[in-house]
């Protein structure tokens, strides 16, 4: 076995461990439900019940049942059969959002702007998609702009030291637009390829945080009219439906371009990336499914899809 091909078997074998909470409980439902059973209108409408309580959504979830009585309606189905025709159906949702992050090799660098409420792992998905792209062969800066927490700098400096990079930062309460600047301008005199900004994540009072981040926006336009290439928003999947609200609340507030949905192992609402994926077509670039460095991958579809269902 080539050491790629291990590679991938071991992050697989991991998605499928990171989501056994939420495939438990859906395998559990659908064995329940399909145990010698026709798949009459009765079992349609349950079956489309326990995905929309295993935080699908409800789109998600008549789509994906209506597709399987279409095809099934009438017949006796096995419980195991219904598990793959869903998977089926779920990864051709997710298909078109599985799209891994690609920083432009032009910009020098690409720059990322990361948001995301407080305790969604974001400071912590800067330092592992730093790993990730240091491990290929990018330069790679980081950006410790979240000025008010003296913690979330500390941390990211550890990250800094860990994947050896670079940290730019500044006392505690300093303008974060002006230090994403400066990080911006050192970081183009030397040739970056990828500049990971990570901002402040304080929901409780939207005004300042939303002055604050477009702030930064605005400031690093200034130098470089394109920048921030990319505005990630990183979403604790264990919040199940409140992402939907976070995804809506940061739209508004700057060009959220992709998403990054982390703690998928701590959770049994993993269907809620699927619904966030039918609803708004964002790209989800990585995910993450346990604490360790490689624990956060970009995104697979069919991965995600086969094992939120509980198959191999």
């Amino acid at each position: 076995m080539s050491e790629q091909t291990s590679t991938k078997t071991g992050w697989l074998g991991r998605i499928r461990h990171g989501l056994s909470r939420s495939s438990t409980r859906l395998t559990q439902g659908i064995a329940d439900l399909f145990t010698k059973r026709r798949l009459d209108d009765a079992a349609v409408e349950e079956l489309e019940e326990l995905l929309i309580s295993g935080d699908l959504g409800v789109t998600t979830a008549a789509q994906v049942t209506a597709q399987l009585a279409k095809a099934r309606f009438n017949q006796e189905i096995s419980s195991e059969e219904v598990r793959e025709a869903l998977a089926l159906s779920i990864a051709e949702i997710l298909e078109p959002v599985a799209r891994p992050l690609a920083p432009n090799p032009a910009n020098k660098p690409h720059v990322v702007l990361m948001v995301g409420v407080n305790g969604s792992g974001k400071t912590t998905t800067v330092g592992k998609l730093a790993k990730f792209y240091r491990d290929q062969g990018l330069s790679v800066t980081l950006v410790a702009a979240d000025t008010f927490r003296a913690a979330a700098v500390e941390q990211l400096k550890v990250w800094g030291e860990r994947t050896g990079c670079p940290v730019v930062s500044r006392e505690q309460g300093a303008d974060a637009a002006g230090l994403a600047f400066d990080a911006l301008r050192d970081s183009r005199a030397r040739r970056d390829d990828l500049l990971l900004i990570d901002t402040a994540g304080r929901l409780q009072n939207k005004t300042d945080l939303m002055a604050e981040l477009q702030k930064i926006v605005r400031v690093l336009r200034k130098y470089d009219p394109a920048a921030p290439h990319d505005v990630l928003l990183v979403l604790d999947a264990t919040v199940g439906q409140n992402a939907h609200s976070q995804v809506e609340i940061f739209k508004d507030i700057t060009d959220v371009t992709g998403l990054v949905v982390t703690k998928l192992d701590g959770t049994a609402r993993g269907g809620v990336l699927v619904a966030l994926a039918e609803k708004f077509k964002l790209p989800v670039h990585a995910i993450g499914v346990g604490e360790g460095v490689d624990d956060l991958r970009p995104f697979e579809a069919k991965a995600f899809a086969r094992s939120l269902l509980g198959l191999e």
